[in-house]
C-alpha cells in the first residue's frame, strides 16, 4: 500500500522554488501504478465502456480512490507528467490531480490533448488542471480549430470549466466563446456537440445579466438552424436557460 509523502524540507529563505511539487518522498511512477492495479476492478473497466469511456489500458479504478491517491500523493508537476506518460486511462486521470496548473506549459497542454482517447480523460484535464494554468483562455479557442474529435471537445470543455470555475473574470473573458461555439455547433460528433452544448449552458449560467442574454441570444438562433446538431445544441440551452429562469423568478 502507498505510505504518505513525507513532508518537503524547509527551504532557505534566499531560495525560491518553481512549484509547490514534494519530490523528495513522493513515491515514484511505478509505486503509484502498482497502487492504481491493486484498487482497480475489471468490472469498473466494462461500466465505463458502457457509458464511452474506451481506452487501450484501464484499471478500472473508481474515481474516489483516484481522488484519495491523489491527495496522499500531492502535486507535482514532473510526477504528474511521468504518469500521463504511461497511457494508462486512471494513471492519466489521476495526472490531472497531481498536476501544478499554475507550472504547466503551454506545450505540455498540447501534448496532453492530443493523447486523449475518450471523453472522462479530456474533461478531468480541463476541469482539473488546464482551467487553472494562465494558458487557458488562449487554450480553450485555439483548441475549438482543432479537427480531432476530443482535442476539438477539450476547448470547449475548457470554456465550460472557465465559466464554472473563474468567478471573478470579465463578461469580455467569455464574450468571444460564444462566437467559437457559433462556428462549431454544426459539429455533429457526439462528444463534440455535447461539450459546445455544455459551454453555453455554463456561460449562460454565470452570474452575469450580459451573459445570460447573450447566451439566450445564441441558444435561440442555434434552435431555429437548419442544421440538426445546432438545432439540438440550441434547444438544450434554452429549456435549461428557461427553466433555470423559471425557478429564479419564484
Amino acid at each position: 500500500m502507498l505510505e504518505k509523502s513525507r513532508p518537503p524540507r524547509k527551504r532557505s529563505a534566499g531560495s525560491k522554488a518553481r512549484s509547490n511539487s514534494n519530490t523528495e518522498g513522493s513515491p515514484g511512477t511505478a509505486e503509484i501504478l502498482a497502487e492504481l492495479e491493486r484498487l482497480g476492478d475489471p468490472a469498473n473497466v466494462e461500466g465505463m465502456a458502457r457509458y464511452g469511456i474506451v481506452s487501450t489500458c484501464a484499471f478500472g479504478v473508481a474515481a474516489p480512490d483516484i481522488r484519495a491517491l491523489a491527495k496522499k500523493v500531492g502535486r507535482n508537476q514532473a510526477l504528474a507528467e511521468e504518469v500521463w506518460k504511461t497511457g494508462i486511462h486512471d494513471a492519466r486521470v489521476l495526472a490531472c490531480f497531481l498536476s501544478e496548473p499554475k507550472v504547466m506549459s503551454a506545450r505540455t497542454m498540447d501534448a496532453w490533448i492530443r493523447d486523449f482517447d475518450n471523453w472522462a480523460v479530456c474533461d478531468a484535464a480541463c476541469f482539473h488542471a488546464f482551467d487553472r494554468t494562465p494558458h487557458a483562455y488562449a487554450k480553450a479557442r485555439e483548441w475549438t480549430h482543432r479537427t480531432a474529435e476530443f482535442e476539438r471537445r477539450a476547448g470547449f470543455a475548457l470554456m465550460a470549466s472557465l465559466a464554472v470555475h473563474d468567478k471573478k473574470a470579465p463578461d469580455e473573458a467569455f464574450l468571444p466563446f460564444l462566437e467559437d461555439i457559433r462556428a462549431a455547433a454544426d459539429d455533429s460528433r457526439n462528444f463534440v456537440k455535447k461539450a459546445v452544448n455544455w459551454a453555453l449552458r455554463q456561460i449562460g449560467k454565470r452570474k452575469s445579466e450580459t451573459l445570460a442574454a447573450k447566451a439566450m441570444e445564441l441558444a435561440r438562433e442555434l434552435k431555429s438552424s437548419g442544421v440538426a446538431a445546432a438545432r439540438w445544441i440550441g434547444s438544450d440551452a434554452v429549456r435549461e436557460f428557461e427553466k433555470r429562469a423559471m425557478i429564479e423568478s419564484r
